[in-house]
């Protein structure tokens, strides 16, 4: 018998250093959450229920359940829906460091497991929550506090298009001529093209930048804006080009999440893409009563290649799927 053994690819694909700074990150990351008396949970990484989001896709696998009958579990792609459970029966601020999983594509920002950093603060709004975001990267990046922008604004300071006013079609012609892109099926996307290929890559270069007030349409956990319901209470963080975190003042009315995760499926629909089952546990939790609260979630491996000034998300992990 042939013994391939020593052809197997099998070495990780970091050095010690670099995993005595992924301890060292997770170690000051607990100690900061330890400071602020804020509980630290953990919850399944496979749940029957799912997201619903247009852009985001969970991967699965069946499970023999205690019927004897295989059952469709997902992974999760964030720990959010578990947490709101806990939050709804009395758990208090809470924060998690897991593993998450998304069907996504590969890159330099991307693999298809990663690390995730999860937490919610009661009685926080989300503008409260950015400032406590902008703590934790000065406690762990050593930087200097995060700036603020609307997302309105940072599209008319960079590219002189007002997101909320323009035509679709004049956001079209801008996709065209400045991103020589396709034409394509819907307002959001056009939106999410222009702000990845002309916006995200080069913000954020000196200091975090916190980006908030995102169009309602791209924000579906999120609660809309009391001032100016275009836009909902959600905000993402940005550093030397990359997304690090995304928050939202978290949507409490049953009702409307309901409607929206059905508006999401109708536009999966619409795009070919498979339905998604409702989680009617998260529904049920939010029925019962979800305390006023904000949260976020944050990728460490993203952050972690900041610190260490690394190039790719792969120079963090001691196993990338491609040798997993």
């Amino acid at each position: 018998m042939n013994d391939n053994t020593n052809q197997v690819d099998w070495q990780p694909s970091i050095q010690r250093d670099i995993l005595i700074s992924r301890a060292s990150l997770l170690e000051s990351t607990r100690n900061f959450f330890k400071q602020k008396r804020v509980l630290e949970v953990d919850t399944p990484t496979l749940s029957r229920g799912t997201i619903t989001d247009v852009y985001l896709e969970a991967l699965s696998t069946s499970v023999a359940t205690v019927e004897s009958k295989k059952t469709n579990y997902y992974l999760q792609t964030s720990p959010e829906f578990a947490m709101k459970r806990l939050l709804a029966a009395g758990s208090g601020s809470i924060y998690q460091i897991c593993h998450a999983y998304r069907d996504d594509e590969l890159g330099k920002y991307h693999n298809p497991e990663f690390l995730m950093l999860e937490w919610y603060r009661l009685d926080f709004t989300h503008i409260d929550l950015m400032h406590e975001m902008s703590e934790l990267l000065v406690y762990l990046l050593d930087c200097k506090p995060a700036e603020t922008i609307s997302y309105q604004q940072l599209f008319i300071d960079i590219l002189n298009i007002d997101p909320l006013l323009a035509s679709d079609q004049e956001l079209q012609n801008a996709v065209t001529n400045k991103v020589k892109g396709p034409n394509l099926a819907c307002r959001d996307q056009l939106l999410q093209c222009l702000f990845a290929s002309l916006i995200e890559p080069f913000i954020a270069q000196e200091r975090p930048l916190i980006v908030k007030d995102f169009p309602a349409s791209q924000s579906a956990l999120a609660r809309l804006s009391k001032s100016d319901p275009r836009v909902a209470e959600r905000f993402e963080v940005y550093f030397k080009g990359v997304e690090l975190a995304n928050g939202f003042h978290e949507l409490k009315d049953p009702s409307e999440q309901r409607q929206r995760f059905e508006t999401d499926n109708k536009e999966r629909l619409a795009q070919g893409k498979a339905v998604k089952p409702i989680d009617e546990r998260l529904i049920a939790a939010l029925s019962s009563g979800l305390p006023d609260c904000s949260g976020v979630a944050l990728g460490l491996d993203r952050l972690l290649m900041i610190k260490l000034n690394k190039s790719s998300i792969t120079e963090v992990l001691p196993f990338p799927i491609d040798i997993a």
